[in-house]
């Protein structure tokens, strides 16, 4: 895949020269080799690879909870490579939103508790016509009183995405996200990202396996032996399912 000019003004997110390597000499593995990408604003990207492809490993560098052996990733104009750990953790409190397949609600909590809680650990108060907005566009407004216990797992995982949303991060990074949620509920959760980006403006970055999940994205990148392959603008589950075979053939 041709790689994308580094700083771009448009870009809310940008990776240059991208280098993740493990171990040394001889027993060195490169997870990450070389990538150049970036992600525009209120823009929501897949990426799929192969196991072992390194798709993972992108994820978490440009998401700052890896760092790189070299290359840049810039949030918002940031790089995130000359943070020092402090800073680091406060740009990803603030500006960086995390969705995981496990859900990470606190059981003693409400729904709305457990949404606001970044927020009242940081000494924030929350702003409640955003939270009205981000309640109304995951449809939980009903559930605001309930404990995980009494939630079902879509609702959990809704739950988790307003918490992520709520202080109006720059990126949403969600990890496989319907890899614990069964096919209708996962397509529900779908609609519900692909609305945070269209209706909220946030821009998603996903890492999925699923290529259904993937077609609900704006643009799907795939990945294999951690370099970029191919860049596929709203593409049908065929299309994305041909990508996917050319990142298994021998390069």
């Amino acid at each position: 895949m041709s790689s994308t000019p580094t700083e771009r003004r448009d870009a809310v997110l940008q990776a240059s020269g991208l280098v993740r390597r493990y171990g040394a000499g001889g027993a060195a593995v490169t997870a990450v080799a070389g990538v150049d990408v970036s992600f525009r604003e209120a823009e929501f990207t897949a990426i799929m690879g192969p196991s072992g492809s390194g798709k993972s490993t992108l994820m978490n560098l440009l998401a700052g909870l890896d760092t790189p052996t070299s290359g840049r990733v810039l949030v918002e104009g940031r790089d995130l490579t000359r943070l020092d750990d402090r800073g680091l953790t406060r740009l990803r409190r603030e500006r960086i939103g995390f969705v995981f397949q496990s859900f990470n609600l606190v059981p003693t909590l409400t729904a709305e508790q457990n949404v606001l809680l970044p927020l009242r650990l940081a000494g924030r108060r929350p702003d409640r016509a955003h939270l009205e907005e981000v309640v109304r566009t995951l449809r939980i407004g009903d559930r605001l009183r309930h404990r995980p216990a009494e939630l079902s797992g879509g609702q959990q995982q809704r739950v988790a995405i307003a918490r992520a949303l709520l202080t109006r991060p720059a990126v949403l990074f969600a990890d496989e996200p319907t890899g614990a949620l069964d096919v209708t509920t996962g397509r529900e959760l779908l609609e519900h990202l692909r609305a945070a980006s269209t209706e909220l403006g946030r821009t998603i970055v996903m890492v999925t396996h699923d290529p259904i999940a993937a077609t609900y994205a704006d643009r799907v990148l795939t990945m294999s032996d951690g370099v970029l392959r191919d860049a596929l603008e709203r593409p049908t589950t065929q299309e994305v399912l041909a990508a996917m075979t050319r990142t298994e053939r021998p390069c």
